[in-house]
């Protein structure tokens, strides 16, 4: 169990450790991933940013999805997932969660453009792994923009997931991955939802901790 986002960020920097000799670049998938992502860079002594990408959700039942879109447009589609929509439904719910992106990325981030990825070393990081659409889409964004590296780092994922990232991933660091696993949150004791404010806050402080370092 982790105690909180905090607990599992420090314990997952320390086993990201051989990675330090690449100054990577660690992208948090928020707003879960920002706490976890901070404390990664924190150890590694990193770049960190925020990678702004968003679940295609179903109308139907919002809290499961068909797929994510990354903040440059990356789609992509989840094969074991069932689409019983219209092309147009579907280009809809893209449009939808683009303008979403496009408010956090004004939020979030200021405005200001994603730390470039060309020929970095990046770390994906995000609270946990659930159905892994989202990390699909990131992990794509950052092939697109010719990464020289992408390294997938969880607190925890199912089997599936580390089956399934393993070997599209240049690393993947995963500290927890139940048998019986069925929510991000069941190895966390502290659990709750991230708020924008609480990101913001987050990068403030990291704004306060380059200026420290």
């Amino acid at each position: 169990m982790f105690e909180n986002r905090k607990d599992a960020g420090r314990r997952l920097g320390e086993a990201l450790e051989p990675y330090r000799r690449y100054h990577p670049l660690v992208l948090a998938i928020p707003r879960g991933g920002a706490e976890v992502g901070f404390e990664v860079a924190r150890v590694l002594d990193a770049d960190f940013d925020l990678i702004i990408c968003r679940k295609l959700p179903y109308p139907f039942n919002p809290e499961s999805g068909f797929g994510a879109i990354a903040e440059d447009g990356t789609v992509y589609i989840n094969p074991r997932a069932s689409v019983p929509m219209s092309r147009e439904e579907v280009e809809a719910i893209i449009r939808e969660q683009h303008a979403e992106i496009e408010r956090r990325i004004r939020v979030l981030r200021g405005g200001c453009p994603i730390t470039p990825i060309e020929e970095r070393t990046v770390i994906l990081v995000d609270d946990g792994i659930a159905m892994g659409s989202t990390m699909h889409a990131a992990l794509a964004m950052c092939r697109h923009h010719n990464a020289e590296r992408v390294i997938v780092a969880v607190p925890v994922a199912g089997p599936y997931s580390v089956r399934e990232f393993s070997p599209i991933a240049d690393g993947l660091v995963v500290l927890e991955s139940p048998p019986d696993f069925h929510a991000v949150a069941q190895v966390y004791r502290n659990w709750y939802d991230v708020s924008d404010e609480e990101v913001l806050q987050i990068m403030e402080r990291w704004r306060r901790f380059k200026e420290g370092r």
